[in-house]
């Protein structure tokens, strides 16, 4: 059958404030922002929108405010192609919103408005664009719904990407296992993944075992890894001048994606996945400097 929707995301939209600080202050104490700008966010719609611009046919399920179709952000999506028509719309409700906080050491700290994602907890699963994908993407968002979603997923036999990320601690031991378990592939970075082994009480053979034939971890600066039955990937990260180092997860997964669901390796996913986010910290926000195909696919020709 052939599916309309290479790239189904689901998770969170949200408008970013991205912050740069010296460093974290102690509790009761204060310190001084740098530097504050709005963007366009939401890990979900970030791997969707990155993922439109590498050539995907992309859709997103995202709970997000009453008046969000009239914003600019909605109007970026529908530009860029991405299907918008399984928004979950709350009227009365703000759409959520980070505060993402970078120091001096490229360490992060992030605050979350939920807004509108309360809504996922009450939603049904969006099984007809569900059945009309490829492979869909889990985010941030409501780990209940997140693995409804892979329940679905599962059982039409389409592939299941899963990136807890920063919301890892939302999840109890049992659903984080319920969710992996009907993921193929599992995204994290460093810290995450370390947390997953911990909360599961295994190693990656283990996790392996679980369910994904296939984990993904990032490790910013140092590269990532890839481990599947058959070898463990190590990539080089590609350096570059690094300005703001949100999205860069999002858009690897992104970049990833759009070539592994194409046919390529997975040395080569990670590589091109490299490339794209290698773009993206070159500047401020999360879908600021979007790489096309062939500028990401040049740029990982001349590193590796």
């Amino acid at each position: 059958m052939v599916k309309d929707i290479d790239l189904l995301a689901i998770g969170h939209s949200a408008h970013d404030y991205i912050i740069r600080v010296p460093s974290f202050p102690k509790a009761n104490f204060s310190a001084p922002i740098t530097d504050m700008k709005t963007f366009n966010g939401g890990a979900a719609a970030n791997v969707a929108c990155v993922g439109a611009n590498l050539g995907l046919k992309t859709a997103l399920v995202s709970a997000v405010g009453g008046d969000f179709k009239k914003t600019e952000y909605f109007e970026h999506m529908e530009t860029l192609g991405v299907d918008t028509e399984s928004l979950i719309v709350v009227p009365g409700e703000k759409t959520p919103t980070a505060f993402v906080l970078t120091d001096d050491n490229e360490d992060q700290i992030s605050y979350f408005y939920w807004g509108a994602a309360k809504e996922f907890a009450e939603s049904k699963v969006p099984a007809n664009v569900i059945k009309n994908a490829q492979a869909i993407h889990l985010a941030t968002g409501d780990p209940d719904f997140n693995w409804k979603c892979s329940e679905e997923a599962k059982n039409e036999d389409i592939l299941v990407s899963f990136d807890p990320g920063q919301d890892l601690g939302m999840y109890d031991t049992k659903k984080l296992r319920d969710v992996i378990e009907n993921a193929t592939i599992l995204f994290g970075n460093h810290h995450e993944i370390e947390r997953i082994l911990e909360s599961l009480e295994t190693d990656l053979t283990g996790l392996r075992e679980m369910g994904p034939k296939i984990i993904v971890k990032t490790c910013g600066a140092n590269g990532s890894e890839i481990y599947s039955s058959e070898e463990k990937i190590t990539i080089d990260a590609i350096k570059v001048n690094v300005v703001d180092p949100t999205g860069a997860g999002d858009s690897y997964r992104a970049g990833f994606l759009s070539r592994f669901l194409n046919g390529e390796s997975l040395e080569e996913s990670a590589k091109f996945a490299s490339a794209v986010s290698s773009f993206i910290i070159e500047h401020q926000g999360c879908q600021t400097n979007m790489p096309s195909f062939d500028d990401a696919f040049e740029r990982m020709n001349e590193f590796y």
